[in-house]
Protein backbone atom coordinates (compact mmCIF):
# COMPACT_ATOMS: atom_id res chain seq x y z
CA UNK A 1 0.00 0.00 0.00
CA UNK A 2 1.18 3.67 -0.82
CA UNK A 3 -0.42 6.39 1.57
CA UNK A 4 0.43 9.92 0.32
CA UNK A 5 -0.99 13.18 2.28
CA UNK A 6 -2.13 15.66 -0.21
CA UNK A 7 -3.97 18.24 2.10
CA UNK A 8 -4.11 19.11 5.61
CA UNK A 9 -6.61 21.72 6.63
CA UNK A 10 -6.50 22.42 10.18
CA UNK A 11 -6.87 18.63 11.46
CA UNK A 12 -9.14 17.46 8.49
CA UNK A 13 -7.01 15.08 5.75
CA UNK A 14 -7.40 14.36 1.73
CA UNK A 15 -4.97 11.78 1.09
CA UNK A 16 -4.61 8.94 -1.71
CA UNK A 17 -4.16 5.28 -0.82
CA UNK A 18 -3.08 2.94 -3.54
CA UNK A 19 -3.53 -0.47 -3.32
CA UNK A 20 -3.24 -3.63 -5.78
CA UNK A 21 -6.35 -2.74 -7.02
CA UNK A 22 -7.45 1.01 -7.08
CA UNK A 23 -6.60 4.44 -6.55
CA UNK A 24 -8.72 5.93 -3.16
CA UNK A 25 -9.05 9.63 -2.56
CA UNK A 26 -10.09 10.30 0.83
CA UNK A 27 -11.94 11.53 2.74
CA UNK A 28 -13.85 7.55 1.83
CA UNK A 29 -17.27 6.38 2.09
CA UNK A 30 -17.26 2.44 1.62
CA UNK A 31 -20.29 0.87 0.79
CA UNK A 32 -20.93 -2.13 3.04
CA UNK A 33 -21.44 -5.32 1.05
CA UNK A 34 -21.59 -7.79 3.49
CA UNK A 35 -21.60 -11.24 1.18
CA UNK A 36 -19.67 -10.10 -1.73
CA UNK A 37 -22.82 -7.54 -2.64
CA UNK A 38 -24.04 -4.49 -2.14
CA UNK A 39 -27.72 -5.08 -1.05
CA UNK A 40 -29.75 -4.47 -4.97
CA UNK A 41 -26.55 -3.74 -6.59
CA UNK A 42 -24.31 -4.94 -9.14
CA UNK A 43 -20.63 -4.26 -9.94
CA UNK A 44 -21.69 -1.98 -12.95
CA UNK A 45 -23.91 0.22 -10.48
CA UNK A 46 -21.06 0.19 -8.00
CA UNK A 47 -18.12 0.99 -10.80
CA UNK A 48 -20.50 2.74 -13.61
CA UNK A 49 -23.28 5.01 -11.55
CA UNK A 50 -21.00 4.88 -8.46
CA UNK A 51 -17.53 5.04 -9.21
CA UNK A 52 -16.73 3.91 -6.28
CA UNK A 53 -13.20 2.58 -5.78
CA UNK A 54 -13.04 0.16 -2.40
CA UNK A 55 -16.82 -1.48 -0.61
CA UNK A 56 -16.24 -3.56 2.33
CA UNK A 57 -17.21 -7.29 2.10
CA UNK A 58 -17.98 -9.57 6.02
CA UNK A 59 -15.35 -12.16 6.96
CA UNK A 60 -18.01 -13.71 9.33
CA UNK A 61 -20.98 -14.11 6.45
CA UNK A 62 -18.10 -15.24 4.22
CA UNK A 63 -16.93 -17.73 6.25
CA UNK A 64 -19.89 -19.29 6.97
CA UNK A 65 -21.80 -19.11 3.42
CA UNK A 66 -20.41 -19.81 0.68
CA UNK A 67 -17.04 -20.59 2.36
CA UNK A 68 -13.92 -18.66 2.32
CA UNK A 69 -12.39 -21.48 0.70
CA UNK A 70 -14.94 -21.88 -2.04
CA UNK A 71 -13.89 -17.99 -2.30
CA UNK A 72 -10.54 -18.91 -2.88
CA UNK A 73 -10.98 -21.23 -5.24
CA UNK A 74 -13.18 -19.32 -7.85
CA UNK A 75 -10.11 -16.49 -7.83
CA UNK A 76 -10.90 -14.86 -4.53
CA UNK A 77 -13.56 -11.93 -4.13
CA UNK A 78 -12.92 -10.11 -7.25
CA UNK A 79 -13.11 -12.86 -9.08
CA UNK A 80 -16.07 -14.20 -7.48
CA UNK A 81 -18.36 -10.97 -7.83
CA UNK A 82 -16.54 -9.19 -10.40
CA UNK A 83 -15.82 -5.78 -8.82
CA UNK A 84 -12.76 -4.40 -9.46
CA UNK A 85 -11.09 -2.14 -6.94
CA UNK A 86 -10.53 -2.90 -3.49
CA UNK A 87 -11.85 -4.96 -0.82
CA UNK A 88 -11.83 -4.26 2.87
CA UNK A 89 -12.52 -7.16 4.97
CA UNK A 90 -13.66 -7.29 8.67
CA UNK A 91 -12.63 -9.15 10.82
CA UNK A 92 -16.01 -11.04 11.89
CA UNK A 93 -15.57 -10.30 14.90
CA UNK A 94 -18.40 -7.59 15.52
CA UNK A 95 -20.61 -10.02 13.92
CA UNK A 96 -19.73 -12.74 16.19
CA UNK A 97 -20.10 -10.55 19.17
CA UNK A 98 -23.89 -9.56 17.86
CA UNK A 99 -25.17 -11.88 16.36
CA UNK A 100 -24.16 -15.40 17.86
CA UNK A 101 -24.02 -17.22 21.09
CA UNK A 102 -20.86 -16.41 21.83
CA UNK A 103 -18.06 -16.83 24.25
CA UNK A 104 -14.73 -14.63 24.58
CA UNK A 105 -11.47 -16.67 25.31
CA UNK A 106 -8.23 -15.70 25.61
CA UNK A 107 -6.99 -17.38 21.96
CA UNK A 108 -10.31 -16.38 20.63
CA UNK A 109 -14.01 -16.00 20.16
CA UNK A 110 -16.23 -19.22 20.87
CA UNK A 111 -19.26 -18.27 18.65
CA UNK A 112 -22.75 -20.30 16.87
CA UNK A 113 -23.84 -19.54 13.55
CA UNK A 114 -26.75 -17.43 13.49
CA UNK A 115 -27.47 -19.94 10.32
CA UNK A 116 -27.50 -23.47 11.44
CA UNK A 117 -26.32 -23.05 15.35
CA UNK A 118 -23.12 -24.41 14.45
CA UNK A 119 -20.10 -23.89 16.46
CA UNK A 120 -17.17 -22.29 15.14
CA UNK A 121 -13.73 -20.84 16.87
CA UNK A 122 -12.05 -17.63 15.57
CA UNK A 123 -8.64 -17.14 16.63
CA UNK A 124 -6.60 -14.53 15.08
CA UNK A 125 -4.35 -16.26 12.92
CA UNK A 126 -7.72 -18.02 11.60
CA UNK A 127 -9.82 -14.37 10.23
CA UNK A 128 -6.50 -13.67 8.63
CA UNK A 129 -6.37 -17.37 6.89
CA UNK A 130 -10.02 -16.53 5.71
CA UNK A 131 -9.19 -12.87 4.69
CA UNK A 132 -6.23 -14.22 2.48
CA UNK A 133 -8.72 -17.26 1.26
CA UNK A 134 -10.88 -13.98 0.31
CA UNK A 135 -7.92 -12.11 -0.89
CA UNK A 136 -9.00 -8.50 0.22
CA UNK A 137 -6.68 -5.46 -0.36
CA UNK A 138 -7.07 -4.47 3.28
CA UNK A 139 -7.49 -7.11 6.24
CA UNK A 140 -8.82 -6.18 9.75
CA UNK A 141 -7.24 -7.94 12.92
CA UNK A 142 -9.52 -9.64 15.82
CA UNK A 143 -9.99 -7.51 18.03
CA UNK A 144 -11.97 -7.58 21.85
CA UNK A 145 -15.39 -5.65 21.03
CA UNK A 146 -17.68 -4.30 23.72
CA UNK A 147 -20.62 -2.67 24.46
CA UNK A 148 -21.29 0.95 25.77
CA UNK A 149 -21.59 1.54 28.67
CA UNK A 150 -18.86 -0.81 30.47
CA UNK A 151 -17.13 -0.54 33.25
CA UNK A 152 -13.85 0.23 33.38
CA UNK A 153 -12.15 -2.77 33.91
CA UNK A 154 -14.29 -4.86 31.18
CA UNK A 155 -12.92 -1.72 29.05
CA UNK A 156 -9.13 -2.56 30.38
CA UNK A 157 -9.63 -6.20 29.62
CA UNK A 158 -10.55 -5.58 25.98
CA UNK A 159 -7.64 -3.29 25.89
CA UNK A 160 -5.57 -5.89 26.85
CA UNK A 161 -6.88 -8.81 25.01
CA UNK A 162 -7.07 -6.50 21.81
CA UNK A 163 -3.32 -5.52 22.15
CA UNK A 164 -2.31 -9.47 22.31
CA UNK A 165 -4.07 -10.54 19.48
CA UNK A 166 -3.26 -7.50 17.36
CA UNK A 167 0.53 -8.76 18.10
CA UNK A 168 -0.08 -12.18 16.98
CA UNK A 169 -2.12 -10.73 13.90
CA UNK A 170 1.13 -8.57 12.98
CA UNK A 171 3.23 -11.12 13.30
CA UNK A 172 1.63 -13.90 11.36
CA UNK A 173 1.00 -11.04 8.55
CA UNK A 174 4.61 -10.87 8.63
CA UNK A 175 5.59 -14.11 8.08
CA UNK A 176 3.35 -14.48 5.47
CA UNK A 177 4.34 -11.73 3.68
CA UNK A 178 7.89 -12.36 3.89
CA UNK A 179 7.14 -16.15 2.56
CA UNK A 180 4.87 -15.18 -0.38
CA UNK A 181 4.18 -12.13 -3.25
CA UNK A 182 0.77 -11.42 -1.05
CA UNK A 183 -0.69 -7.67 -1.53
CA UNK A 184 -2.90 -7.76 1.55
CA UNK A 185 -2.60 -4.91 4.05
CA UNK A 186 -3.64 -4.96 7.89
CA UNK A 187 -4.92 -2.50 10.02
CA UNK A 188 -5.07 -2.73 13.39
CA UNK A 189 -8.22 -1.95 15.81
CA UNK A 190 -7.68 0.75 18.63
CA UNK A 191 -10.36 -0.04 21.54
CA UNK A 192 -10.81 2.01 25.32
CA UNK A 193 -14.32 2.52 24.98
CA UNK A 194 -15.32 6.20 25.63
CA UNK A 195 -12.55 6.63 28.45
CA UNK A 196 -9.64 8.89 27.51
CA UNK A 197 -7.13 7.13 29.40
CA UNK A 198 -8.55 3.65 27.82
CA UNK A 199 -8.29 5.05 24.34
CA UNK A 200 -4.73 6.55 24.80
CA UNK A 201 -3.40 3.30 26.62
CA UNK A 202 -4.97 1.39 23.46
CA UNK A 203 -3.23 3.57 20.90
CA UNK A 204 -0.41 3.56 22.14
CA UNK A 205 0.29 0.07 22.74
CA UNK A 206 -0.99 -0.72 18.98
CA UNK A 207 1.02 2.01 17.59
CA UNK A 208 3.98 1.12 18.92
CA UNK A 209 4.07 -1.86 16.97
CA UNK A 210 5.89 -1.70 13.55
CA UNK A 211 4.60 -2.83 10.18
CA UNK A 212 0.49 -1.91 10.64
CA UNK A 213 -0.51 -0.61 7.05
CA UNK A 214 -3.27 1.39 8.93
CA UNK A 215 -4.93 2.07 12.19
CA UNK A 216 -8.97 1.72 12.91
CA UNK A 217 -11.28 3.46 15.52
CA UNK A 218 -13.37 0.15 16.68
CA UNK A 219 -15.90 0.21 19.43
CA UNK A 220 -18.36 3.47 18.89
CA UNK A 221 -21.62 3.96 17.97
CA UNK A 222 -22.25 1.08 20.04
CA UNK A 223 -24.44 2.85 22.89
CA UNK A 224 -22.49 6.23 23.43
CA UNK A 225 -23.25 9.78 22.66
CA UNK A 226 -22.23 11.30 19.70
CA UNK A 227 -20.57 14.01 22.10
CA UNK A 228 -18.57 10.86 23.45
CA UNK A 229 -17.63 9.67 20.05
CA UNK A 230 -16.44 12.88 18.68
CA UNK A 231 -14.01 13.09 21.84
CA UNK A 232 -13.06 9.51 21.71
CA UNK A 233 -11.77 10.49 18.09
CA UNK A 234 -10.27 13.30 18.97
CA UNK A 235 -8.08 11.15 22.18
CA UNK A 236 -7.41 8.21 19.52
CA UNK A 237 -5.91 10.31 16.86
CA UNK A 238 -3.87 12.29 18.51
CA UNK A 239 -1.75 8.93 19.11
CA UNK A 240 -2.34 7.83 15.63
CA UNK A 241 0.63 8.08 13.51
CA UNK A 242 0.28 10.83 10.38
CA UNK A 243 1.57 9.07 7.63
CA UNK A 244 -0.53 5.94 8.29
CA UNK A 245 -4.61 5.97 6.98
CA UNK A 246 -7.24 6.51 9.85
CA UNK A 247 -10.59 4.53 9.86
CA UNK A 248 -13.46 5.01 11.86
CA UNK A 249 -15.44 1.63 11.77
CA UNK A 250 -19.69 1.62 11.29
CA UNK A 251 -19.99 4.87 11.57
CA UNK A 252 -22.61 6.70 10.55
CA UNK A 253 -25.10 9.94 9.71
CA UNK A 254 -23.66 12.33 7.42
CA UNK A 255 -23.36 14.18 10.59
CA UNK A 256 -20.81 12.08 12.09
CA UNK A 257 -18.95 11.57 8.60
CA UNK A 258 -18.80 15.57 8.57
CA UNK A 259 -17.46 15.76 12.55
CA UNK A 260 -15.11 12.60 12.25
CA UNK A 261 -13.34 14.13 9.11
CA UNK A 262 -13.11 17.26 10.77
CA UNK A 263 -11.06 15.23 13.44
CA UNK A 264 -8.60 13.52 11.13
CA UNK A 265 -10.44 10.52 10.01
CA UNK A 266 -9.98 9.34 6.17
CA UNK A 267 -12.03 6.22 5.99
CA UNK A 268 -15.59 5.49 6.60
CA UNK A 269 -18.35 2.27 6.40
CA UNK A 270 -21.86 1.75 7.70
CA UNK A 271 -24.64 0.50 6.52
CA UNK A 272 -26.94 3.17 7.18
CA UNK A 273 -27.16 4.80 3.54
CA UNK A 274 -27.88 1.07 2.04
CA UNK A 275 -30.25 0.02 5.22
CA UNK A 276 -32.23 3.23 5.33
CA UNK A 277 -32.75 3.47 1.36
CA UNK A 278 -34.82 -0.15 1.72
CA UNK A 279 -36.87 0.90 4.59
CA UNK A 280 -37.39 4.48 3.00
CA UNK A 281 -35.59 6.75 4.57
CA UNK A 282 -34.06 8.79 1.69
CA UNK A 283 -30.92 11.50 2.22
CA UNK A 284 -30.75 14.69 0.45
CA UNK A 285 -28.37 17.99 0.86
CA UNK A 286 -31.22 19.43 2.62
CA UNK A 287 -31.47 16.44 5.12
CA UNK A 288 -34.05 13.12 4.97
CA UNK A 289 -37.17 12.17 2.94
CA UNK A 290 -39.19 9.79 4.10
CA UNK A 291 -40.85 8.57 0.85
CA UNK A 292 -43.70 6.38 2.18
CA UNK A 293 -45.11 9.84 3.37
CA UNK A 294 -48.13 10.48 1.11
CA UNK A 295 -47.25 14.23 0.17
CA UNK A 296 -44.95 12.48 -2.25
CA UNK A 297 -47.52 10.79 -4.26
CA UNK A 298 -47.88 13.24 -6.82
CA UNK A 299 -44.53 15.40 -7.03
CA UNK A 300 -43.03 15.09 -10.09
CA UNK A 301 -39.53 16.03 -9.08
CA UNK A 302 -36.16 15.01 -8.29
CA UNK A 303 -36.00 13.17 -4.75
CA UNK A 304 -33.11 16.14 -4.58
CA UNK A 305 -33.05 18.78 -7.16
CA UNK A 306 -29.41 19.30 -6.80
CA UNK A 307 -28.05 15.73 -6.83
CA UNK A 308 -26.63 14.02 -10.23
CA UNK A 309 -27.10 10.68 -9.38
CA UNK A 310 -29.28 7.91 -11.75
CA UNK A 311 -32.43 8.28 -9.43
CA UNK A 312 -32.83 11.58 -9.73
CA UNK A 313 -31.97 12.26 -12.86
CA UNK A 314 -34.37 9.45 -14.53
CA UNK A 315 -37.25 9.46 -11.37
CA UNK A 316 -39.51 11.81 -9.56
CA UNK A 317 -40.71 11.33 -5.95
CA UNK A 318 -44.00 9.79 -7.05
CA UNK A 319 -42.34 7.18 -9.23
CA UNK A 320 -40.41 6.07 -6.23
CA UNK A 321 -43.21 6.43 -3.77
CA UNK A 322 -45.37 4.23 -5.88
CA UNK A 323 -42.62 1.89 -6.48
CA UNK A 324 -42.12 2.02 -2.47
CA UNK A 325 -45.60 1.43 -1.67
CA UNK A 326 -46.68 -1.21 -4.12
CA UNK A 327 -42.60 -3.12 -2.80
CA UNK A 328 -41.56 -3.42 -5.95
CA UNK A 329 -37.47 -4.99 -5.93
CA UNK A 330 -36.71 -2.01 -8.47
CA UNK A 331 -37.51 0.60 -5.57
CA UNK A 332 -34.33 -0.95 -4.14
CA UNK A 333 -31.67 -0.64 -6.64
CA UNK A 334 -32.74 3.11 -7.44
CA UNK A 335 -32.97 4.10 -3.64
CA UNK A 336 -29.76 2.59 -3.10
CA UNK A 337 -28.07 3.89 -5.56
CA UNK A 338 -29.30 7.39 -4.21
CA UNK A 339 -28.29 7.29 -1.01
CA UNK A 340 -25.17 5.59 -1.69
CA UNK A 341 -24.20 8.76 -4.34
CA UNK A 342 -25.19 11.30 -1.74
CA UNK A 343 -22.70 9.83 0.93
CA UNK A 344 -20.01 9.61 -1.76
CA UNK A 345 -20.60 12.74 -3.13
CA UNK A 346 -20.65 13.92 0.30
CA UNK A 347 -16.71 12.90 0.93
CA UNK A 348 -16.29 13.99 -2.94
CA UNK A 349 -16.73 17.82 -1.67
CA UNK A 350 -15.12 17.16 1.75
CA UNK A 351 -12.35 16.59 -0.12
CA UNK A 352 -12.38 19.87 -2.40
CA UNK A 353 -12.95 21.95 0.41
CA UNK A 354 -9.84 20.27 2.65
CA UNK A 355 -7.74 20.82 -0.98
CA UNK A 356 -8.46 24.55 -1.29
CA UNK A 357 -8.16 24.93 2.71
CA UNK A 358 -12.28 25.24 3.13
CA UNK A 359 -13.21 22.76 5.08
CA UNK A 360 -15.01 24.75 8.02
CA UNK A 361 -17.10 26.81 5.44
CA UNK A 362 -18.14 24.06 3.79
CA UNK A 363 -19.11 22.06 7.42
CA UNK A 364 -20.96 25.42 7.92
CA UNK A 365 -22.21 25.22 4.82
CA UNK A 366 -23.52 21.65 4.77
CA UNK A 367 -25.15 22.15 8.44
CA UNK A 368 -26.67 25.45 7.39
CA UNK A 369 -28.67 23.60 4.54
CA UNK A 370 -30.25 21.13 6.81
CA UNK A 371 -31.85 24.36 8.97
CA UNK A 372 -33.41 24.92 5.15
CA UNK A 373 -36.91 23.16 4.69
CA UNK A 374 -37.94 21.82 1.11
Amino acid sequence: MDFKIDKIDNSARATTIQTAHSTILTPIFMPVGTQACVKGLDFIDLTTHLQTKIILANTYHLYLRPGDKIIRDLGGLHHFNKYPNSFLTDSGGFQAFSLGDTKKQDDGILFKSHIDGSRHFFTPKKVLDIQYNLNSDIMMVLDDLIGLPAPKDRILQSIKTTTRWAKQSLEYHQTIKKNTDRQNNLFAIIQGGSDKEMREQSAKELCAMEGFDGYAIGGLAVGESAEEMYASIEYVNAYTPIHKPRYLMGVGTPENLIEAIDRGVDMFDCVMPSRNARNGSLFTSFGRLNIKSSQYKTQDIALDPACTCYTCQNFSRAYLHHLYRANEITYFRLATLHNLHYYLTLMKEAREAILQEKYQNFKKTFYAKRESSF
